[in-house]
């Protein structure tokens, strides 16, 4: 988090809500999963506690609009008609949303989108954060070559954490055919170990799953085809398979896919032509990471969302303030260009 964004978090704490409600605006949330308890913070990093997440939902109820994603041109085309706006939406598609979150967004009648990156629920395949945390953790004793990385050492807990973040740093930074090098020569250390029972947190939904949530309302967005940074060191034939397979993969699968979110999703990790392959792709918007409010983007494929922390108490207060991010939004986006 960037230092106006702890600063912005620290003033949200302690504003009364009815103080800030003036000067609200229509902003996007997401999380990604949701679990009854996390037992591995290091790991679990992109799992809400259950009650935690339930706390949350309650606060958007009572003090948002939560509308779904449809009503987002109306919102955009006159933002300070929406000033109670908020779209929710989940990254992903972890398995355990349909029997977490889920029943709490339909019990309480609110509204939502899940952005699926569809190599994922097609193989069920750990995303690449986790995998490489995986790797660092679990893989044997012994030195591993890793394409692009180097030898590997894994060795005692405390060398496996550092480890882990300097193999994720330098993966991250590959374009997205190294990076499967060295992801498969991962899943080769890794060998028979039985991650998906040890790890059920992060496995995935399947089609059928995808289905039923559709079913219940549920938007369906993509979230790329593998979980990967869309950055500028890609090329651009293959950030237009990130864009264009998971579109094609969802609407063979479940119907209209209209929306894209970028994995990661932050100034790093979205270049030019990331959005430019996104809009060639025929969708109507694409959400980074970035925060700031829905009133502040001049590129309808770059716009900003807020990542929900682990407890929000005060979201009524916090989110007007997320709008004092949306001069950083505006400069990055004329960096990196505008339709």
């Amino acid at each position: 988090m960037t230092t106006l964004g702890r600063l912005a978090r620290w003033t949200g704490n302690w504003i009364p809500a009815a103080l800030a409600r003036p000067f609200g605006a229509p902003t996007a949330v997401f999380f990604h999963g949701v679990e009854p308890r996390i037992g591995d913070p290091l790991l679990q990093v992109n799992q809400h506690r259950l009650d935690a997440f339930e706390g949350m939902a309650r606060l958007m109820k009572r003090d948002f609009d939560v509308l779904p994603l449809v009503a987002l041109r109306d919102v955009l085309k006159a933002p300070e008609k929406y000033p109670r706006a908020l779209f929710l939406m989940s990254d992903d598609g972890y398995a355990n949303i349909l029997t977490t979150a889920a029943p709490i967004l339909d019990a309480m009648r609110l509204p939502w989108t899940l952005f699926v990156s569809t190599h994922h629920i097609d193989t069920g395949e750990f995303t690449p954060p986790t995998l490489t945390r995986l790797f660092c953790r679990e893989a044997p004793a012994g030195e591993y070559k890793i394409p692009y990385l180097g030898t590997v050492v894994p060795g005692i807990a405390e060398e496996r954490e550092s480890l882990t973040e300097w193999a994720w740093e330098r993966l991250k930074a590959l374009d997205g055919l190294r990076a499967n090098e060295a992801l498969d020569a991962m899943k080769t250390a890794l060998g028979d170990i039985d991650l998906k029972s040890a790890y059920p947190s992060e496995s995935f939904l399947t089609w059928d799953q995808i289905r039923e949530l559709r079913a219940r309302g549920v938007e369906i967005g993509a979230h790329a085809h593998q979980h990967w940074a869309m950055h500028g060191g890609q090329s651009r034939a293959w950030l237009t398979g990130q864009a264009l397979q998971s579109k094609l993969r969802i609407e063979q699968e479940v119907g209209a896919c209209r929306f894209f979110a970028y994995p990661f999703g932050n100034r790093g990790d979205v270049g030019r032509m990331a959005w430019e392959v996104v809009r060639d792709a025929g969708y109507e918007n694409a959400f980074t990471t970035v925060a700031g409010s829905l009133d502040a983007s001049a590129n309808p494929f770059l716009l900003p969302r807020y990542g929900l922390a682990p407890e929000e108490n005060n979201l009524a207060a916090f989110l007007p303030v997320v709008r004092a991010n949306n001069a950083r939004l505006q400069s990055w986006q004329s960096e990196i260009g505008t339709p």
